[in-house]
């Protein structure tokens, strides 16, 4: 129920942030068209953002025949976690990731890339999708993706402002600064909405994996491991959106200056860290 709430926090927020860019753009009409295509954004985001991201990153289903072991662990796990079965799904790259997408646990989809099928031992990569698991169980998919949905209409939003510039209601041409302002603040706003949802999330996603998966050093590891070949191994579909790298078990973007500024994830030393502290306890 928690993160139902902040699921409709965050479309209300950015349902005013697309009816003040909408003002600034073209006055009351700008602002009612604005509120037109949030409303449209947040239908959409709920019932059809899962399906978005993966067709992002050509993710493609496997089951059982077509992935046995892969599919038998994420089945294994889901049962240990009392969940229902989600949709598998597969991407080809070579940077090692993972990430949980859907509305609901009924409606859930888990998705790996083949690099990180190849650089964790089975152990390690149970230990991955263990915490993607976490993520559906605690509902945190649907305001995840919504996010990620939303974050990227928002930098739209603002590349369209910087673009056209704005007129007012009188038709005269906006201040010029506004429109520069519009440009950095909506994506900034929309950063800094990710980075507040994330950085708690991946703790506990992390602690409630780990609990799923009865093996928190493994999931150290599998967290160590991603972290030192994720930095040489870009992942361009995440270069080319970066609003969908909050959903990433480890942020796999390259860049520094503000994407190093809004990173999403928590320090992999911390979450490695509190992972060990489980094990001694």
């Amino acid at each position: 129920m928690f993160n139902l709430v902040k699921t409709a926090v965050l479309m209300a927020a950015i349902t005013a942030l697309f009816m003040a860019v909408g003002a600034m753009i073209g006055g009351q009409t700008g602002m009612l068209i604005a509120l037109v295509v949030a409303v449209g954004m947040n239908f959409y985001s709920y019932w059809f953002s899962d399906k978005l991201v993966l067709k992002m990153y050509n993710a493609r289903e496997v089951d059982a025949s077509s992935a046995p072991q892969f599919y038998g662990m994420v089945r294994e796990l889901a049962q240990r976690a009392n969940l229902p079965m989600p949709k598998v799904y597969l991407i080809d790259e070579a940077a090692p990731n993972a990430f949980a997408t859907g509305r609901n646990p009924e409606n859930a989809a888990v998705a790996a890339t083949t690099g990180i099928l190849r650089v964790l031992s089975e152990r390690e990569l149970r230990g991955v999708m263990a915490h993607e698991l976490a993520h559906v169980a605690h509902r945190d998919i649907l305001i995840s993706t919504v996010s990620a949905t939303m974050a990227g209409a928002i930098s739209m939003l603002a590349n369209f402002a910087a673009f056209f510039g704005g007129r007012d209601e009188n038709g005269r041409p906006m201040n010029p600064i506004a429109g520069i302002a519009i440009a950095i603040l909506a994506p900034l706003a929309a950063s800094l909405i990710q980075m507040a949802i994330s950085r708690a999330r991946e703790f506990e996603a992390d602690r409630a994996g780990a609990e799923i998966s009865g093996d928190p050093a493994a999931l150290a590891s599998a967290l160590d491991k991603i972290h030192r070949y994720a930095q040489g191994t870009p992942l361009p579909t995440t270069e080319a959106h970066p609003e969908t790298a909050q959903m990433m078990i480890m942020n796999p973007l390259s860049g520094g200056g503000l994407r190093g500024l809004f990173s999403t994830h928590p320090a992999t030393e911390e979450r490695v860290a509190r992972l060990l502290a489980m094990v001694r306890r």
